[in-house]
């Protein structure tokens, strides 16, 4: 495995590591981002849906780098959900605790950010 996707995988291993512990503990990794509104049941099954979405997807990803198949769709889908994750913030951004936007667009945008450029480098 080249030093390129090698880093690509390490990438994609710690998203699935986020998707996991996003299933496992929703409430303590959502409190930041979605205030006491975290410690909701309803709310809990949608963040680990969303943790599961993860998982799956970099997981897949994972896959993929260790068959040497293309990335370039693994890394963009990933690129669409944390899109996905800016443009719901900011739709209820009014409504959320302070400073979450913000972080969620240091988060969301700087992952989003990252899968588009190693979807740069990556042959295919």
């Amino acid at each position: 495995m080249d030093l390129t996707r090698a880093t690509v995988s390490a990438v994609l291993l710690a998203r699935v590591s986020y998707g996991v512990a996003l299933i496992a503990a929703p409430r303590r990794l959502a409190l930041r981002w979605l205030g006491e509104d975290a410690n909701r049941a309803p709310l809990q099954v949608a963040l680990r849906a969303l943790g599961a979405r993860e998982a799956i997807l970099h997981g897949g990803a994972v896959l993929a780098v260790q068959r040497e198949a293309p990335l370039r769709p693994w890394l963009a889908a990933s690129v669409v959900g944390d899109l996905t994750d800016l443009i719901a913030t900011a739709a209820e951004r009014r409504r959320l605790p302070p400073g979450s936007p913000l972080a969620t667009l240091a988060v969301g945008g700087g992952s989003a950010l990252i899968s588009a450029l190693l979807a740069a480098i990556v042959e295919r």
